[in-house]
């Protein structure tokens, strides 16, 4: 099992992320997952940095293998622009860069003022932009004219020695099901093995299946707890409302719904290594091979120092 570190774009301003990275690395984290959007959930996280920008400083400070969880490469951005944008990323972490992509939410993706589009269609769309951005690596001049893209005699000069491997995100069967025909890996939030099963058995083999976490390390569960809901209520919205509001505003109208008590169950709360141990534990019997663990609040050092006295020599 792979335990990694998530960089909560939403939540920290670039230089305080580059100071988790460098931590995370002395601590003996062996991976990084860093998110991909355009607004934070809500305005009590309060960032929002380019990640493009981000993984070009990540390069320069710490050399752990990087994935985007994830990027939406259909709406916000052209693929052939992320296509170049990803390869020049895999260049400067010398092939340690996966690109995560999923279909992603109307937080992020509607901001160019298009109809945001239903579920299958963008499932459409994820499927033909894969293709694309895979064309382009492949080098030479490319022409394509598909149902959603249109890419017009373009090459990308700057390339990785091998193209970026493409892990696709996935939460219902259909987007299991593709991310297992299409994808060289899988992502996913929850320990449920009945989702790793049907992206093995439907084509994904033994391809690498990475998930994640979110904690809130305090001196107390209950700290941990008022931590969580301040900034990360949303973890507690059911159904499809993350992938269709559209503003940070929206999103903390939903979250008024929200239980506070609810945030024990989403989040892992408090100090106890035992209690990350334990899900850590619950994302490996469900099958995933990589795991990634998110601090939100001020004591992201308290939580990383704790995994490197406590938790990851316990792991090995």
């Amino acid at each position: 099992m792979k335990i990694g570190y998530f960089l909560s774009t939403e939540e920290y301003a670039p230089a305080e992320l580059l100071d988790q990275a460098r931590a995370a690395e002395r601590a003996g984290f062996e991976a990084l997952w860093i998110s991909d959007h355009y607004h934070p959930w809500i305005d009590a996280q309060g960032q929002s940095p380019f990640v493009w920008s981000m993984l070009g400083a990540l390069s320069q400070v710490c050399r752990l293998p990087v994935t985007t969880a994830v990027t939406c490469p259909t709406v916000r951005i052209h693929p052939a622009v992320l296509a170049q944008a990803a390869a020049t990323t895999s260049v400067l972490h010398s092939g340690r860069f996966v690109l995560g992509v999923g279909s992603g939410e109307a937080l992020n993706e509607h901001i160019l003022g298009g109809a945001w589009p239903g579920a299958g269609v963008r499932l459409e769309m994820l499927e033909e932009a894969v293709e694309v951005m895979r064309e382009l690596w492949r080098g030479g001049f490319v022409n394509h004219h598909g149902r959603h893209y249109q890419v017009e005699h373009a090459r990308i000069y700057t390339l990785p020695e091998t193209p970026p491997p493409i892990y696709v995100s996935a939460f219902g069967p259909k987007a299991v099901d593709l991310a297992a025909r299409i994808g060289d890996g899988f992502v996913n939030t929850m320990p449920d093995a009945d989702l790793v099963r049907r992206f093995r058995d439907n084509g994904g083999g033994d391809k690498p299946c990475q998930a994640g976490f979110k904690a809130a390390y305090a001196p107390t569960v209950e700290e941990g707890m008022r931590l969580a809901y301040e900034r990360w209520p949303t973890e507690a919205i059911p159904g499809e409302l993350l992938q269709v509001l559209p503003s940070p505003r929206h999103f903390e109208q939903a979250a008024t719904l929200v239980d506070p008590a609810a945030m024990r169950e989403a989040f892992v709360c408090g100090s106890d290594a035992d209690a990350h141990l334990a899900k850590i534990d619950a994302y490996a019997k469900a099958g995933f091979d990589e795991v990634y663990v998110a601090n939100t609040g001020p004591n992201w050092s308290g939580l990383l120092e704790m995994y490197q006295r406590e938790v990851l020599p316990r792991l090995r």
